[in-house]
């Protein structure tokens, strides 16, 4: 049988697989906490696994191959970066995270600060989760494209109704689901096939040593100013991200938050290794892609068809798809929960509205309103994925001024006692603005279109004035008040009841 024909087959019986998985988790689906967080029942085996699947998308498994291909070993620090940013947020505030009880993290800042406008931070989390959805949404459908010959609209709009239906059925136990099944073809396909097949065909280590430059072993090969780079805007990124905090939200203890991230950003480092090694093999093995020309993306879909045996290339093409539709699905259900958790009462508010019903005593309700929102926003992330070609600029964006305007503001919070409400608020305000207003100035006097938007600059100006402002706002304010301080140690030393109001989200 031609390998295409076998490689086809196997895609499909795995996404057939993930509609079923969308079954699956409507069974275990019957209030918002586990459509929304899976119960916050997940134990260590599955935490770990959906952590790790939703960080490791495709810039980790397709990019981290390219980048290997194209500078060596050092093409590690991209996920290198990313395994940081789980270890911290992991081990330094996930036990913390953990025994809030709650959905978001504007609600974090509500609960800690007291104040009501810091809910205009879930609007900076809606615009990160919808890029970063629309991103992966476009990436694997450039395997689609390649795989069936579809046009481009196409493979988006079928991946996309994939993902979209798995999880609007199931929420995130379908998810959770999927990301296990997900974590499981990503580690054969890396660590199991691809690695040992690549470095065989390349003569191993030795024999790559003996045909590339010797700058290719070299830690610092991609540049000190790059791996900087990656570490600012993906290990700062990691640790206030909704996508990632709503994982958190699902352990089933504080030790199960620590450890099992732990674990997983261990895991997410020997993953970059491992890709690294891959790409660098590819140079030996497969020494005329021309990266220039076609991207380093295409480095992994060459190793695939050209380096592995027939039926097992569609199992690593597989786990590419894997990659991207975890992080997808991840930033999918965390957009729906942002927009109806914080957005939309926000928003209401600037009209004189209150938007706060509570659905906790109608749970089916909840659940359907939770699943409108994930069908209209998946919808919405299609169309964007379908008329835009590149995202990436509003990607940028989106992230710097999460990390630029939010991340003080976030982990001040979660540090020191002193700081305000007020002072969140200023510095979120400033770090945003400061921000955005350094990218626009810098892309107005760059000499190449989007060389401001990709600078490094803005979020080092951003986050400067943002922690200046926080610093000095809080200690020229009052203190926080006693009450809602009570009500956060209460929050974070476990003793507050899981039927308090923060538990709950508001429905429209």
């Amino acid at each position: 049988m031609d390998a295409s024909v076998i490689n086809i087959a196997i895609v499909v019986v795995y996404l057939v697989a993930m509609l079923a998985f969308g079954w699956w988790g409507k069974t275990r689906t019957r209030n918002n906490s586990d459509f929304l967080v899976a119960g916050r029942r997940l134990g260590p085996f599955l935490y770990t696994g959906t952590m790790a699947a939703v960080v490791l998308g495709g810039a980790s498994t397709v990019g981290g191959v390219g980048l290997g291909y194209k500078f060596g070993i050092s093409g590690m620090w991209l996920v290198v970066a990313i395994g940081a940013g789980v270890l911290l947020l992991s081990l330094l505030f996930a036990g913390t995270i953990q025994k809030l009880k709650i959905y978001t993290v504007s609600q974090m800042l509500s609960l800690r600060y007291g104040s009501q406008a810091t809910r205009a931070s879930g609007i900076v989390m809606l615009a990160y989760t919808l890029m970063l959805c629309a991103t992966s949404t476009g990436a694997y459908a450039t395997i689609f494209v390649v795989l069936f010959g579809w046009e481009r609209w196409l493979a988006i709009a079928v991946g996309g109704a994939i993902v979209l239906v798995y999880s609007t059925i199931g929420g995130m136990w379908s998810i959770t689901l999927a990301d296990q099944v997900q974590f499981v073809i990503k580690t054969v396909g890396i660590f199991i096939l691809m690695l040992p097949f690549t470095l065989n065909a390349a003569g191993g280590l030795d024999g790559i040593r003996s045909r590339v430059e010797a700058s290719f072993f070299q830690l610092d090969g991609i540049g000190i100013q790059t791996i900087i780079t990656f570490f600012v805007v993906y290990t700062l990124g990691l640790l206030i991200g909704q996508d990632i905090w709503q994982r958190v939200f699902t352990a089933k203890t504080p030790t199960v938050a620590r450890w099992g991230g732990a674990t997983a950003g261990v895991y997410c480092i020997l993953y970059g290794a491992a890709g690294a090694l891959i790409g660098l093999g590819a140079r030996v093995a497969l020494p005329d892609i021309d990266v220039a020309t076609e991207g380093k993306d295409v480095v992994y879909a060459e190793v695939a068809q050209n380096l592995l045996p027939i039926g097992i290339g569609g199992l690593v093409l597989a786990a590419a798809v894997a990659a991207m539709m975890s992080t997808a699905s991840g930033a999918l259900i965390a957009a729906a929960t942002v927009a109806r958790a914080d957005v939309l009462p926000f928003v209401a508010g600037w009209f004189g509205k209150t938007i706060n019903t509570d659905d906790s005593d109608n749970p089916e309700h909840d659940v359907k309103a939770n699943r409108l929102w994930v069908l209209g926003l998946g919808l919405a992330v299609i169309l964007i994925a379908i008329v835009t070609n590149d995202v990436v600029a509003a990607l940028t964006i989106a992230y710097d001024i999460l990390v630029g305007g939010l991340l003080v503001a976030i982990l001040g919070g979660l540090v020191w006692k002193r700081g305000t409400g007020a002072a969140a608020a200023a510095s979120m305000a400033v770090g945003s603005v400061v921000t955005l207003g350094t990218m626009i100035f810098l892309e107005i006097n760059a000499s190449e279109p989007l060389a401001g938007i990709l600078a490094n600059e803005p979020i080092y100006y951003g986050l400067l004035s943002s922690a200046v402002v926080y610093v000095v706002v809080s200690l020229m304010t009052r203190p926080t008040d006693p009450q809602v301080m009570r009500n956060w140690q209460r929050r974070v030393t476990g003793e507050a009841a899981p039927e308090e109001p923060a538990e709950r989200v508001p429905a429209n």
